[in-house]
């Protein structure tokens, strides 16, 4: 049975690589992957998934207005989709992928961050961590060398920005990993 997997993190851990290897391992065998990031990130180009390592794949993008399950309903010789940016899925799409899931037979695989610079959830993540029949936590470390799990906005010298739109990708700023106590030390 097909499921709706989300697999989140901090900043810097992996989940554009993480989904890179799945994509990978599925064309290996022979297998089709559809691979949707969000058109908000345009770092690397619109409809790039990139790795910070170097690795990148073409892919779907989707904006708010994407029906999930209407444009994955039909498709047919797609063992598995997987979602680049999922904190950016509108709670409703979340609902579609489950759906697309469980009716359509077709696992879904998330990606993405779980809070924003200011520790709010981002409501794509917060229906993900609801709907999703399996949740997994990507692992990355702070500064301090704890485990992080809260990211931080800084500006170009550095400093915290604690003020600003829920999403704002990279340009005059940056993001950085943190855990708890540095997240509210700094």
């Amino acid at each position: 049975m097909a499921k709706l997997y989300f697999r989140y993190s901090a900043m810097n851990a992996g989940k554009s690589t993480a989904l890179l290897q799945v994509a990978h391992n599925y064309g290996e065998h022979g297998y089709s992957v559809w691979i949707f990031t969000s058109v908000l990130d345009d770092r690397y180009g619109v409809g790039i998934v990139t790795s910070r390592l170097g690795p990148q794949r073409n892919a779907f993008t989707y904006d708010a207005a994407l029906d999930f399950y209407e444009r994955l309903k039909d498709a047919r010789d797609v063992a598995c989709v997987l979602v680049d940016e999922a904190q950016f899925l509108t709670p409703q799409q979340v609902r579609q992928l489950h759906r697309a899931a469980h009716v359509g037979g077709v696992p879904v695989i998330c990606y993405g961050l779980r809070s924003d610079f200011l520790g709010e959830p981002f409501p794509g993540s917060a229906y993900l961590l609801t709907l999703a029949d399996s949740i997994e936590e990507l692992k990355t470390v702070c500064s301090c060398g704890r485990k992080a799990t809260m990211n931080v906005r800084v500006d170009g010298e550095g400093r915290r920005i604690v003020h600003g739109e829920q999403i704002a990708i990279e340009g005059e700023h940056h993001y950085v990993q943190r855990c708890g106590s540095c997240f509210y030390r700094e």
